[in-house]
């Protein structure tokens, strides 16, 4: 679902983030209002995604959900 592709999304294009949210919302072609209201709460609250005051970072949880390995970027608890 778009939750998936937006989590993919913040760890593959750019790198687990930070990344704001209209620059995410262009990037899957969906409206940031959606990300925002749909996706974003639930990812926050299965612990996947940080909002930080510079954009939206995937945790070192959201790679374990996905198999992904970490490449030493920062990521927030």
């Amino acid at each position: 679902g778009l939750d998936r592709r937006m989590l993919t999304m913040i760890i593959k294009g750019y790198n687990g983030g930070p990344v704001g949210l209209d620059t995410l919302a262009s990037a899957l072609g969906e409206e940031a209002v959606t990300l925002e209201d749909v996706c974003e709460p639930f990812l926050m609250q299965l612990g996947f995604i940080a909002r930080t005051p510079r954009g939206r970072t995937a945790t070192s949880l959201a790679y374990k959900h996905l198999g992904l390995e970490q490449m030493g970027q920062q990521t927030f608890e």
